[in-house]
C-alpha cells in the first residue's frame, strides 16, 4: 500500500450568481422542457435575481428587513419569468422551485406486445 500524501483543504469558495443558476440550469431545462430562447431568458432572470439575494445576505440586515427585500425580489423575479416565459412553462418552473429542484419521476408507458397466435 502507498501512502498517499493528504493535499491541504482549500476553503471552499462561495458560487458566484452566475455558477449557482449554471448548476441548476440543466435540471430546470429538462424538467420543464425549455428551448435555448427559453433557457437563456431563465439563466438570466434566475442569475439577476439570485445575485440579489447574495448581496442580501451580505449586507447582515435585521431579520425583518431581509424577509421584506427576499419576498420584493422574489415577486419581481416571477413577474419577470411570467413575462418572459409561455404560461404553461411558467406554471411548471413555479412548482419546480416550491418542491426545490427535486427531480420529477416520468413514467415510460409500456407497450403492451400483441400475441400473434
Amino acid at each position: 500500500m502507498i501512502p498517499q500524501a493528504q493535499e491541504p483543504q482549500k476553503k471552499a469558495e462561495p458560487q458566484t450568481a452566475e455558477q449557482m443558476v449554471a448548476n441548476e440550469m440543466p435540471k430546470i431545462t429538462e424538467a420543464i422542457g425549455l428551448n435555448e430562447f427559453e433557457q437563456a431568458v431563465v439563466s438570466s432572470i434566475l442569475t439577476k435575481y439570485v445575485q440579489q439575494r447574495i448581496e442580501l445576505q451580505i449586507l447582515n440586515l435585521e431579520p425583518e428587513k431581509i424577509r421584506e427585500a427576499t419576498d420584493l425580489i422574489r415577486i419581481r423575479q416571477e413577474e419577470e419569468l411570467k413575462a418572459g416565459l409561455p404560461e404553461d412553462k411558467f406554471k411548471a418552473l413555479q412548482e419546480l422551485q416550491e418542491n426545490g429542484f427535486k427531480k420529477k419521476k416520468t413514467k415510460k408507458k409500456k407497450k403492451k406486445k400483441k400475441d400473434k397466435s
